[in-house]
């Protein structure tokens, strides 16, 4: 599940994005409402929590702009405005729910399971959706997510992705990688996976970012946060 925190108090978003990450959630954050903004726009995040005070654009503005296009993202809003009034203008703005600062952290962990609950039961749950480290895959789209940025992806780099994602951390041989993506037909030689790796690094490896993919000399790859035994091709 990806979640985006936007909130300017460092000393607040900082502790709760390493507790939400703890959970098993991955977390990307904000800290003023023009980041934060570009942020929800181009991220398929499953769950927003916004500050409602932000500098340069208000966490009401972000939600209000989501919703007028047609973007249906939970919303959790943190605020220190605690009157009724308060509460009706977030909600009528379209937010799903509310926290006044200060607040337990574990009733924001309850009230997170209880949006990404109805959020599931809302849309179903038929897409499949893989997660290792920051990068996410939703395999039946043929896209991936990291850090925010939207990664299109061609059919065999998909499958490709896939199987390693869901093997993160094996070795895998080329001639199981060859006789997973060419299961029906004839199989190519391995350098056309040595290609097709080599393409799928430069999507989903920026400069800035970790390396998932690591080549173990003359045996194949593993895909995870670990580089044991592994070297750069």
């Amino acid at each position: 599940m990806q979640i985006l925190v936007v909130d300017d108090e460092v000393e607040l978003t900082d502790p709760l994005s390493r507790l939400l990450t703890r959970e098993g959630y991955n977390v990307d954050t904000a800290y003023d409402g023009i980041n934060g903004s570009q942020l929800a726009q181009v991220g398929d995040y499953d769950l927003l929590i916004l500050d409602w005070m932000l500098p340069g654009k208000t966490g009401l503005e972000i939600c209000q702009e989501l919703r007028r296009q047609g973007k249906t993202t939970p919303v959790l809003f943190l605020t220190a405005k605690d009157t009724l009034d308060d509460r009706v203008e977030g909600l009528d703005a379209g937010a799903d729910d509310y926290l006044v600062k200060p607040f337990e952290l574990r009733e924001l962990l309850a009230r997170v399971r209880a949006l990404l609950r109805r959020s599931a039961s809302h849309y179903g749950t038929t897409t499949q959706r893989l997660t290792v480290a920051d990068l996410e895959l939703d395999c039946e789209n043929q896209v991936a997510y990291r850090q925010g940025r939207i990664i299109e992806l061609s059919e065999k780099e998909s499958q490709l992705l896939q199987y390693f994602m869901e093997h993160s951390e094996q070795l895998l041989t080329h001639a199981q990688i060859l006789q997973h993506l060419w299961q029906d037909g004839e199989q190519p030689s391995s350098n056309v996976i040595a290609a097709l790796v080599r393409l799928l690094r430069r999507k989903i490896e920026l400069t800035h970012e970790i390396p998932l993919i690591h080549t173990v000399y003359g045996r194949g790859y593993r895909f995870g946060r670990s580089s044991m035994g592994s070297e750069s091709c």
